[in-house]
């Protein structure tokens, strides 16, 4: 989620497209299957750590890149291919699951590197940033009304989505006062408060439809508002700590995987940081019904 100002036309179009293909291929493979959308997310999960790692490695340390890479792909697919803790074989997967996070110290043993502490550290802290919330993502399907519902994970990607363009295209429009300078000088205040009131009316809008057409009771609610106001700020948080890692080595995109939107922290850091944070709201306040 980057606020540019006076973007020319072709990077607009640019960001445009590949965010309409990005957003094609993630509700395709929502609806498609829970087998599609576990795929997708070890996709995700590999790339996004693969970037962290080398950020790592770029700030010195020597993280262990490909078992962090394999440890948090299986720890995503384990929530989506096995619906989580509903029977014993499940609860086995998870325990191996988390056994095999143990592995990263032995086989630290044996790599005689430079710094065993950090190097780690690094690489169980890529699980914990990356491969958790995205494990939890896959979860959130099974929480809601059966086997394998779509429609609460389509909402939350929903309000990331309109947060992100309405912060955008508000900060570059309106944008002066500098939301983080330090961390992201091209964010505004601006910006924020044009992404929180875009969600918002995206969650009024969500609110709407589901009580319509899914539990006929269209009664006024707050929930998908609460649930908005969480997504924006821990979203903006996710951003800015995606933008401090990046720029404490110097670099401007976590990759370039995706036109005009970077590399795959670039393009999903704000949801994989809120994750925690709407799994936590579902927990407390229930499902809507």
């Amino acid at each position: 989620m980057r606020h540019v100002k006076n973007p020319d036309f072709n990077s607009l179009a640019k960001r445009t497209v590949s965010g309409a293909v990005v957003a094609a291929v993630v509700v395709g493979s929502l609806f498609w299957s829970r087998y599609s959308f576990s795929a997708l997310l070890a996709v995700i999960a590999g790339g996004a750590l693969w970037e962290f790692y080398s950020i790592g490695e770029r700030a010195g340390t020597k993280p262990q890149k490909y078992p962090g890479i394999i440890i948090g792909v299986l720890a995503v697919l384990s929530y989506g291919l096995i619906q989580p803790f509903s029977t014993q074989y499940g609860y086995y997967w998870k325990i191996a699951v988390l056994i095999l996070a143990f592995v990263v110290f032995i086989i630290e043993l044996y790599r005689n590197k430079e710094n065993p502490l950090l190097n780690i550290a690094v690489t169980l802290m890529g699980l914990v940033y990356i491969a958790v919330p995205l494990g939890l993502f896959n979860y959130i399907n099974f929480l809601t009304w059966g086997p394998y519902s779509r429609f609460y994970l389509l909402g939350f990607i929903v309000l990331i989505w309109a947060n992100d363009v309405g912060a955008y295209l508000v900060g570059v429009a309106f944008g002066r006062r500098k939301l983080f300078e330090r961390i992201s000088p091209k964010k505004s205040w601006e910006g924020f408060f044009g992404g929180l009131l875009i969600a918002c009316g995206t969650g009024v809008l969500i609110q709407w439809a589901m009580g319509k057409y899914f539990f006929n009771d269209i009664s006024f609610s707050l929930y998908w508002v609460g649930l908005a106001i969480v997504v924006v700020i821990s979203g903006v948080f996710g951003d800015l700590v995606e933008s401090m890692l990046k720029r404490s080595v110097l670099l401007k995109d976590s990759g370039d995987v995706i036109s005009g939107h970077g590399g795959f922290l670039d393009r999903f850091d704000a949801l994989i940081f809120s994750v925690p944070f709407v799994y936590l709201y579902f927990l407390i306040f229930g499902f809507y019904n």
